[in-house]
């Protein structure tokens, strides 16, 4: 398995590291595509609980998406206040609202404190890590959103629920 595969102690992950199935994602807060991801595997993990892992790796397309940097960043103040999975999920439903104005706002609206994230997406305070990531997802071989990596190997699937199910039943059933 290549080192970018491997579940890091800092990486985003829900679920357990021993879990049956492990679900590397690069993804981008602001792609539809992985908005629909999220739905179909928010739907998975509670079908199969903890036998589905789910890593969350940044990868934004800011060439197509002007304001996936700023979201992926906000996601990341979050995570440095315990709380990415809330953003990750609070991104996702508010997909059409991800400008740098209103993350602050969606950030207090979780218990933080939004002037903080403003000056942390302002100062790019995390833009280096958003980048790390994403670049470990690019030297996977990652350039659209979202990748996914089950169980270590690449995913060349849709992203709709029918067909993750499909792949996560084949890695569940050790195929």
């Amino acid at each position: 398995m290549s080192e970018h595969l491997r579940i890091e102690e800092n990486d985003h992950l829900l679920g357990r590291r021993d879990a049956d199935v492990v679900l590397v994602e690069y993804a981008d807060f602001q792609c539809p595509y992985c908005r629909r991801a999220h739905e179909a595997l928010t739907a998975l993990r509670a079908e199969h609980g903890e036998r589905i892992a789910l890593v969350y790796r940044h990868l934004p397309l800011s060439h197509l998406h002007p304001d996936a940097q700023a979201a992926a960043e906000a996601a990341e103040a979050a995570g440095e206040a315990g709380k990415f999975w809330e953003m990750h999920d609070a991104l996702f439903a508010n997909q059409d609202r991800l400008d740098a104005s209103a993350l602050p706002s969606m950030a207090a609206a979780l218990g933080m404190d939004g002037e903080r994230v403003r000056a942390d997406i302002e100062g790019g305070r995390f833009r280096a890590r958003v980048e790390e990531m994403a670049e470990g997802g690019r030297a996977l071989g990652a350039s659209s959103t979202p990748t996914f990596f089950i169980n270590g190997k690449r995913y060349e699937g849709d992203s709709d629920q029918a067909s993750l199910s499909a792949a996560i039943g084949k890695a569940l059933n050790g195929s």
